[in-house]
Formats: structure tokens, sequence, C-alpha cells
């Protein structure tokens, strides 16, 4: 499903590392940033929830809680947030329930092979539960900067 901006999401319920469920409708009152990413423990994966890390108290004084997603299990989310001491929650989402509600799984190409996967992705949510901002086809360089900034920008 493609949002458009200011539109209202439907309520979701994900399972997050800390054995957390993370439930929409319980985030109404602050703004997310949801960042879809391919996979833990690789090179562009871990540049981005990096910078997500380094920015994090820039995020906090916006009051925006930052969740990132892929489809790797709590296990390898617990491992890769652990290793790179991320200071946000990593949703798992095996069954690609959550990317397939915000249309991140597109075809990809790696070494002559197709296959189905995560297009990175970013959507800022803001406050009442609609889509302020969305990034697609993702490049790294300034991204969280961009995001940030978006997040600073509204209400």
């Amino acid at each position: 499903m493609r949002f458009s901006l200011g539109q209202q999401l439907p309520d979701f319920t994900a399972t997050a590392t800390g054995n957390k469920e993370i439930k929409l409708s319980a985030l109404i009152g602050q703004k997310v940033v949801l960042f879809f990413y391919p996979k833990d423990n690789t090179p562009g994966c871990t540049s981005e929830a990096q910078a997500f890390r380094d920015h994090i108290e820039a995020f906090k004084a916006a009051d925006t809680l930052i969740l990132g997603v892929s489809r790797d299990s709590l296990k390898s989310h617990e491992n890769f947030r652990e290793k790179h001491k991320l200071p946000f929650d990593l949703i798992s989402d095996p069954d690609e329930e959550l990317c397939k509600l915000f249309d991140v799984i597109k075809l990809k190409h790696m070494y002559g092979k197709e296959y189905m996967g995560i297009e990175r992705s970013t959507f800022l949510i803001g406050r009442t539960g609609t889509v302020q901002h969305q990034w697609r086809k993702v490049r790294i360089k300034h991204h969280v900067e961009d995001v940030l900034q978006a997040a600073q920008s509204i209400e």
C-alpha cells in the first residue's frame, strides 16, 4: 500500500527487541520514525542504524521515537542492537506484514539474480498516526540528517 502524506495509518502490532509489543495506537501523541532496511549486520544497514544511533539525542529532543524494521529474527536483531549499541528497538517482520503494509517489498537484483527484498525506506509518522514524510529508495549519506530535519519541522 502506498501512503499519501497526511493519510491515517491503520493500527498495527509488531514484535520488537526486548520482547516488546509495538502498537501504533499506543504511540499516538509522539512522532515516530520507521526505517525499513534489508538485513542486520550488512554494511549499508549497519551504517544507517549507526547514523540513527549517533543522532538519537537530537531525535529525542524533537520528541521522535526511532524504530528499525527488517525481516530478521528477534535473535538477530538483539545481536545487531547489542553489537552496535543501538539505543532504539528493532521490529522483526519475518512474515512481511509491516513490509507489505508500507509497500517496501520490491524486486531486487544482485549478482545477476532477482529476488524479493526490502527497499530501504523511511517513514515519519506524526503525533496523530498520519504519514508526514516518506523516503523511498533511500541513499544513506545525509539521509538521517534529512529525517531529523523533517522531524524537527513538524509539530
